[in-house]
């Protein structure tokens, strides 16, 4: 942002803009999104857009970072509430997938935008933000789930790649897959993985 908004009034505009841009965004695509555009939503005058926000980038990182957030603390929320992942036990590792799987789909419109058409020259990083938030979170539950074997830090990098790429893409592509399947094959996935680390396959790998 250009500056920062002082009185309540000068706030309640910028919140305003910034919800007007995410609209906009979703609903005309990156390449028509224009900060006229969202002045126009906002109904506010450019002048005032400009006041807070210098360019069409600016406010397309503001909604990617509040994004980003809201993700990545409703998968928070549910790791926390359900307790150390136990990578073993389907129902576990299932749960986390859920968590993930509903956060990323609550705005699928924005979802699209972020990982089709934005210029990942200027937002990858943000993308990678999100991504490395998701993986420490997961990392903790799983070292906490007390594995005999491997690194946890590794495999909650793979699994969490796995997991959140497969997710994207059903999101995004809307295969013939009921949801339940998507958890259950989730859960198969990384629970046969992770349980090469654990000590739980026998020394023939049978």
């Amino acid at each position: 942002m250009r500056r920062v908004p002082q009185q309540a009034r000068s706030r309640a505009m910028v919140e305003r803009i910034i919800a007007a841009a995410r609209v906009v965004l979703v609903r005309d695509g990156y390449e028509s999104f224009t900060t006229n555009r969202v002045a126009d939503e906002a109904e506010v005058s450019p002048g005032s857009l400009y006041q807070y926000f210098p360019d069409k980038a600016a406010l397309v990182t503001v909604v990617m970072e509040r994004w980003s957030a809201e993700v990545s603390d409703k998968v928070a929320a549910s790791l926390a509430e359900a307790g150390p992942v136990d990578v073993t036990d389907p129902s576990s590792v299932r749960g986390v997938a859920d968590a993930l799987l509903t956060a990323i789909e609550a705005d699928a419109g924005l979802l699209r935008i972020v990982w089709e058409e934005l210029p990942a020259v200027r937002h990858r990083a943000q993308q990678h933000a999100l991504e490395r938030r998701i993986h420490e979170l997961l990392s903790v539950h799983l070292a906490a789930a007390g594995m005999r074997r491997g690194d946890p830090a590794a495999r909650a990098w793979v699994i969490v790649m796995a997991v959140e790429n497969v997710a994207v893409r059903w999101v995004l592509d809307r295969p013939a897959i009921p949801r339940e399947a998507l958890l259950d094959e989730f859960a198969a996935l990384a629970g046969g993985y992770a349980r090469l680390g654990s000590g739980a396959v026998g020394q023939d790998g049978g």
